[in-house]
């Protein structure tokens, strides 16, 4: 027990306040008043775990003692990371707040006319009424779930499609090349070839297409894969089963 109290007082110690669970008091000296993070300080830490990463926006995170540090890791992959105060740790991740888990989350849009369709890799019929958008990345394990209950989605019903976006993220270095490789072939199967764990062949194309879609990612600041949108812009973030996709698509999930 005295080890257990021990170990949560060390915990307690090195935890890094923040503005937001002690409040700034009037007089009192804000993090930056002796926290810097200068661009080359950030980009000797992020080529650590991305060699050709370059820094294209530094500010304080939502949890003030962190940086937030918008990365281009090469190749028009983008991503964001976070760098503590201290410059001992980086996270890659979401941050959430606490008083909003179990929650709705507010949903968030994006401009879906921006989408080109005709870039994307069909799942369904393209005649489909309902089109929904997925930026996909070949490399996460959610979005291979979610694949899976995609399909699901399109043996239940003919009225919707699913138009696949490939937008690899900075952290799976072996995305980049699968994605250009779908891309190129506009190829359902090997979608599923790549999520099964097999191998993709080599590229037929250039990276233009893909490159496109990596910037139509970043300009509708789409962080995380899966992304699912529907025509009225609205996003669904990560995974999500089956039956309350067709719910969502359906608009229902107000209700």
């Amino acid at each position: 027990m005295k080890k257990i109290v021990m170990m949560l007082s060390i915990a307690l110690v090195m935890m890094p306040f923040t503005a937001g669970a002690f409040p700034q008091k009037k007089g009192d000296k804000s993090c930056l008043d002796c926290h810097k993070l200068e661009k080359k300080e950030a980009e000797a830490i992020v080529r650590k775990v991305a060699p050709n990463g370059t820094i294209s926006e530094i500010k304080v995170s939502p949890l003030k003692s962190l940086w937030q540090v918008e990365v281009d890791a090469g190749e028009g992959k983008h991503g964001v990371l976070y760098i503590d105060m201290s410059k001992k740790y980086l996270i890659a991740g979401q941050i959430a707040p606490i008083d909003q888990l179990g929650k709705p989350a507010t949903p968030r849009k994006v401009d879906y006319s921006k989408i080109p369709l005709s870039d994307a890799v069909v799942l369904g019929q393209p005649t489909a009424k309902k089109k929904i958008v997925v930026f996909s990345d070949p490399d996460c394990p959610y979005c291979r779930k979610l694949h899976e209950e995609l399909k699901q989605v399109i043996e239940k019903r003919s009225d919707i499609a699913f138009y696949l976006i490939l937008y690899p993220l900075p952290m799976h270095k072996d995305a980049y090349k699968k994605a250009q490789a779908i891309t190129c072939e506009k190829s359902v199967s090997l979608v599923d070839d790549a999520f099964s764990g097999k191998s993709v062949p080599e590229p037929t194309c250039g990276k233009e297409q893909l490159e496109k879609n990596l910037a139509l990612g970043h300009e509708l600041k789409i962080e995380g894969t899966p992304a699912v949108i529907r025509e009225d812009g609205t996003l669904l973030p990560g995974y999500s089963p089956a039956d309350k996709l067709i719910d969502w698509i359906d608009g229902k999930e107000a209700k």
